[in-house]
């Protein structure tokens, strides 16, 4: 078996006298490093914003970044460039790295800064030059951009053009169904941080911010060491519940680590749910934290659950692979005491910062100023409870300037957005 499932509640003794009772269950999945005698082949594809706003230091220090990462490439990993302004070009159709200073000198020659941002176009193409090399590889794409992408125009009630934002997010979701990563970086701080976080949460991604571009070579490596690492592709979770036990109807489950990411629900003809993972690596777990109610049980430990990973293994080109299913226990108890989970704890202190940050921004876009303040207080508070002392000054920050009536600039907006995302990765 190549999976590492680790399971637990947030309290793991229920009392059996009452009717109801809430929990929260933290599940972490990886893959086992010592069953992988190698990496795996990549298949890469790197989308790359060549419109008029990256001229000059800004598609320099890309390119600078992309050769880095070509040089990393091992022998029979595949590359392919695809750069996008009004249009959408491929600049190295999709091949096997075999000579890796032709590929740099044709990125360089063929990069060049002019036009608009049609950013679904040079999706497409990315996901076109990505699907002629998947088998027995991982498959991931980066999209970088510095801008918003072009929406149709609507008069009254038909729709004059393509909408961009939506073509992304449809090509996205298709990309993940055929096992298809989609990571986000954004360049300065022009981007469009909703449009970004969307793609890379439907794509199964990772969200990245290029401040400055100095930053872009070091985005592009912890991207890539990240792709490095993934041992097992196409992973979802499989959980049927007890009797008496339910998922929450709202936003039941979501990711917490490497990335904060509200997963969407499946539900099965059998009654039980699957959530697509994406990739499993190696050296970091993807932990998804599920809110549970539990009805009236009966005295002792009770299963509450059962819970299975499918999953794909590249290496030996199988898919659709069962690990063996694990269940969940609960200590359901006459004379209750309560047995508290810190780490599942931190995860839902985790969790509660970025919908807290979320919350905020919502008000914000209604012209609530004085209550985006308070919830972005709130999420500096949960962030300190952490130990996360660079969301929480970040998050302050923000708060106090809404507060002396000052405007939060793209930067503010780019860096609170960032601060919530991002997690502590120990369980």
């Amino acid at each position: 078996m190549k999976v590492q499932l680790l399971s637990a509640l947030s309290d793991t003794n229920i009392d059996a006298n009452q009717l109801n009772s809430q929990r929260q269950l933290a599940i972490s999945i990886s893959a086992i490093a010592e069953q992988f005698e190698q990496n795996l082949p990549l298949n890469l594809c790197l989308i790359l914003d060549q419109s008029g706003s990256m001229h000059g230091k800004p598609l320099n220090t890309v390119i600078a970044a992309v050769e880095n990462l070509v040089d990393r490439l091992q022998s029979g990993d595949r590359i392919s460039v695809v750069a996008f302004a009004g249009s959408a070009t491929v600049i190295i159709p999709n091949q096997v790295v075999e000579d890796p200073e032709t590929i740099k000198t044709q990125i360089r020659k063929r990069l060049r800064a002019s036009g608009g941002t049609v950013i679904a176009e040079g999706l497409h193409q990315g996901i076109t030059e990505l699907m002629k090399g998947t088998r027995g590889a991982v498959s991931q794409a980066f999209l970088l951009t510095d801008g918003h992408g072009e929406n149709g125009i609507k008069v009254w009630k038909w729709e004059i053009g393509p909408d961009d934002h939506r073509r992304c997010l449809e090509f996205a979701k298709k990309a993940a169904k055929i096992n298809l990563t989609i990571n986000t970086l954004g360049f300065g701080y022009g981007w469009n941080q909703d449009l970004l976080e969307k793609i890379a949460d439907a794509g199964g991604g990772t969200l990245a911010h290029i401040e400055r571009p100095e930053q872009a070579v070091h985005q592009f490596n912890r991207l890539f060491t990240r792709v490095q690492s993934v041992g097992l592709t196409n992973a979802y979770l499989m959980l049927s519940l007890a009797p008496h036990v339910r998922l929450a109807e709202l936003r039941p489950i979501a990711q917490v680590a490497p990335d904060i990411i509200e997963l969407p629900v499946e539900p099965e003809a059998d009654g039980s749910f699957i959530v697509r993972l994406g990739d499993v690596m190696k050296n970091s777990q993807r932990v998804v934290l599920l809110n549970l109610y539990l009805g009236k049980l009966p005295e002792g430990q009770q299963i509450i659950g059962n819970v299975q990973v499918r999953y794909d293994n590249p290496a030996l080109d199988e898919e659709g692979l069962l690990s063996q299913v694990w269940p969940v226990y609960a200590n359901v108890m006459q004379a209750y005491q309560a047995d508290f989970d810190a780490e599942v704890h931190k995860y839902i202190l985790t969790l509660a910062k970025y919908r807290q940050t979320q919350l905020a921004e919502t008000k914000l876009q209604q012209g609530d100023r004085s209550g985006a303040a308070t919830m972005l207080q709130t999420a500096a508070k949960t962030a300190l409870q952490i130990g996360d002392q660079n969301a929480a000054t970040v998050l302050q920050t923000s708060a106090t300037r809404l507060q002396a009536g000052e405007k939060l600039s793209d930067a503010d907006l780019k860096k609170t957005r960032m601060v919530a995302k991002t997690v502590l990765q120990s369980f």
